[in-house]
């Protein structure tokens, strides 16, 4: 980004402050990770018969998220409140129910699935440097693949856990983590806080269930 923004003519000190900006968000990141994200999980919902969730996505009332196999069907629970560390002068009272759409990182296998290579963190949201480990270790339970592209030292260069399977979800009943912010239950306040945060179970049991129909109506199943 910095070599490209010197060659524009923008002023210096237009310049200097974007580059003051970047320097002092931690967070500018998620703007460019999030659609890289969502390109590269996009096309994983033209799989047919995945049981591999490739959206989720949640409004500050229900958590969705939808399958391969079943297309743009979306599959929704209740968004829950989350847990984390909130600023000084707030608590979970003023959180509204999870919201947002960051949550497509963890899809596609960074975000609280790599908290791991990321233990400062846990300062953030709450923990400590081994539950960011312990996070990222319980992601390879129910996912398929580690990626060949994210590495993470803190894991001896394991590949981040990449492609959750609906099926796995529900027999070892571990649900996926995810880090997110905490936005406040009253308009125009903003950022609360920021925390831990899991899907409803009811997504990935309504989405098997599903599933299951859809081989029995292709005569799949005996």
């Amino acid at each position: 980004i910095a070599s490209s923004l010197v060659k524009t003519d923008a002023s210096k000190e237009d310049q200097v402050a974007v580059f003051n900006f970047l320097n002092s968000n931690d967070h500018f990141f998620l703007n460019l990770s999030m659609p890289a994200a969502k390109s590269a999980m996009e096309p994983v919902g033209k799989v047919k018969h995945s049981t591999v969730v490739y959206t989720m996505a949640r409004n500050g009332t229900e958590f969705g998220i939808r399958v391969a196999a079943l297309g743009d069907r979306w599959f929704t629970g209740p968004a829950a409140i989350i847990d984390g560390l909130y600023f000084p002068g707030y608590s979970m009272d003023d959180a509204n129910p999870d919201i947002g759409d960051s949550c497509i990182t963890e899809t596609y296998g960074i975000g609280g699935f790599a908290m791991a290579t990321a233990p400062a963190i846990v300062q953030f949201v709450g923990g400590t440097p081994q539950d960011a480990v312990n996070y990222t270790t319980s992601m390879y339970e129910i996912t398929l693949e580690e990626s060949t592209a994210y590495k993470m030292p803190t894991m001896n260069f394991r590949g981040t856990p990449t492609g959750i399977d609906i099926r796995l979800v529900v027999e070892t009943q571990i649900l996926p983590v995810i880090n997110t912010g905490i936005a406040s239950k009253h308009a125009g306040v903003g950022q609360v806080g920021a925390g831990i945060v899991n899907p409803p179970m009811k997504c990935f049991t309504d989405a098997l269930e599903a599933y299951v129909e859809l081989l029995e109506s292709e005569g799949m199943l005996g």
